[in-house]
Order: C-alpha cells, then sequence, then structure tokens
C-alpha cells in the first residue's frame, strides 16, 4: 500500500506540474495515503508562500476540479487494476512545523536575553 502511495505521490507532483491554471500556485505534494480498499487516495499539498498567508483554497480547488483527469492520467502510468479517486488536502503538518520553530527560536531568544541580564545583574551587584 506505501509502496502505492509513494509511486503516486510521485506521478501527481509531475503531472501538477502540466496543469496550466492561472489560479494554481506553486503546489509540493506532500504525502498520500491510500485507503486500505484502495477506492481513495488522499493526497496532502502544500503552496508555497503559505507561511506569508497566501491563500491556499484556489489552489486545492483546481486540484479538486482536476482530480478526474489526473486520475485518468495515473492511469495510463501505473500498473494497477484499479486507480483510486484522488481527494486534494491542504497538509497543514508543514505549516504547524514551521509554526513550533519560530515559536522555539523565540523561546530560545527570551531564554537568552534572560541569562545575559542575569549575569549583567550579577556583575553590578559584586
Amino acid at each position: 500500500m506505501q509502496r502505492l502511495a509513494d509511486q503516486i505521490q510521485r506521478e501527481v507532483a509531475g503531472l501538477i506540474r502540466q496543469l496550466k491554471d492561472p489560479r494554481l500556485g506553486m503546489v509540493t505534494v506532500s504525502g498520500v495515503k491510500v485507503s486500505k480498499d484502495m477506492g481513495y487516495a488522499d493526497v496532502y499539498v502544500t503552496v508555497l508562500g503559505q507561511e506569508l498567508n497566501v491563500d491556499y483554497a484556489p489552489s486545492l480547488a483546481v486540484l479538486n476540479n482536476a482530480a478526474g483527469f489526473l486520475r485518468g492520467a495515473l492511469g495510463k502510468s501505473l500498473q494497477v487494476r484499479m486507480i483510486p479517486r484522488l481527494r486534494f488536502h491542504y497538509d497543514e503538518v508543514v505549516m504547524n512545523g514551521n509554526r513550533m520553530a519560530a515559536l522555539i527560536h523565540q523561546a530560545r531568544a527570551s531564554d537568552s536575553q534572560t541569562l545575559d541580564d542575569d549575569a549583567n545583574h550579577s556583575q553590578t551587584s559584586e
């Protein structure tokens, strides 16, 4: 199942680059999960610039509208009996990871400032 998901991820990433829709941003396929019955493949994507609050909804709409076309193209390249229906989702894991990294950086900077202040305070009181 994982092998099929990896293959779908590679193929869909290449096919998305061929879509010619101006609403489609710079999309990266970050993962694919195939259902046990192989009826559906949930494709998780990120959009370049999302950390700058770029709206990913238009890109997601384009991908979901093109899902039938993409599925047909997958059928020509995959050697499986049944091609799963594609459902595109925004991958929030990447954004959450970026937020966590920013919070950690902020906390470390705050700790460093507190340590510097404590060191300066102890030197002046001696």
